[in-house]
């Protein structure tokens, strides 16, 4: 059997976009004595999701991952040669110095950086990208988080987005990840990714993030068309469109129904 402790973390892990400090709340008000354990749990659920922080005293944002992390809570941002500290819980950065990119492929990574941050401010109204030396500097990551929140709306979506390129081989590989929460009168989520193999265009940081952009362009094309059919086909047949009667019930006059007699037509005895 799972401990409090894990069984806590878990919720962390699994939290939907955007609403971690409502699943913090949540933990504090069920289990308060748990909540200092959760630190490897932000940890986690920081790397994994791709969260962005702001630098101090800069607008733009940053990554925080696995790909980027020095170890000790410090990660770097290749594209301001910055190293950062960052606080897992509150999600805030802090004691910024210099961190020069040191890797053979630096200036494929400020290539890189340029064309894939023209290209995500294209697709997506607002995303961050972050690209990082790889397979102990042999190859180099792409990493793309893309949020869109609207609480007010009772939804929130997260668009993730993994390149692995060897510039060796030209081979580049990936993962898009997909995850929207809907919750109004209801609790709805929808987790999904794919994997990819493209081809690199010949290694120029253009031709890489074009092929991406076709990849990703197909990708929500398969999206938009699964749910398609879904609301056409799917769930449409988990409920009647007419109750048995075949007539439409006047909720305005619900309260007033005697079961089987006026909703049936009939008397009851």
């Amino acid at each position: 059997m799972a401990s409090k402790q894990s069984t806590v973390a878990s919720f962390v892990e699994a939290a939907p976009p955007g609403e971690l400090s409502n699943v913090v709340a949540d933990i504090k008000a069920l289990a308060p004595s748990e909540v200092q354990s959760l630190e490897p749990a932000f940890k986690k659920y920081n790397e994994e999701q791709y969260t962005t922080v702001k630098l101090p005293g800069s607008s733009e944002t940053v990554l925080v991952s696995a790909y980027n992390s020095l170890g000790n809570g410090r990660y770097f941002d290749s594209a301001s040669q910055t190293s950062f500290e960052v606080d897992h819980a509150s999600q805030k950065a802090s004691s910024p110095q210099q961190h020069p990119t040191d890797s053979q492929h630096a200036d494929l990574i400020r290539s890189l950086q340029k064309s894939f941050s023209a290209a995500a401010s294209e697709h997506f109204p607002s995303s961050t990208v972050g690209i990082f030396p790889a397979e102990s500097h042999s190859a180099v990551a792409l990493l793309l988080v893309a949020n869109k929140y609207s609480p007010q709306n009772f939804w929130n979506g997260r668009w993730r987005s993994t390149y692995i390129l060897n510039p060796s081989s030209n081979s580049l590989t990936g993962t898009i990840k997909v995850d929207v929460h809907y919750y109004e009168d209801g609790n709805v989520r929808m987790s999904t990714s794919k994997k990819v193999e493209l081809s690199s265009g010949g290694g120029s940081a253009e031709a890489v993030v074009r092929e991406i952009a076709k990849a990703e362009n197909k990708f929500q094309e398969e999206l938009n068309r699964a749910f398609t059919t879904l609301a056409e086909g799917s769930f449409k047949g988990l409920r009647r469109q007419l109750p048995v009667t075949r007539q439409r019930v006047e909720w305005e006059k619900i309260g007033g129904y005697r079961l089987g007699q006026d909703i049936g037509g009939g008397r009851t005895k």
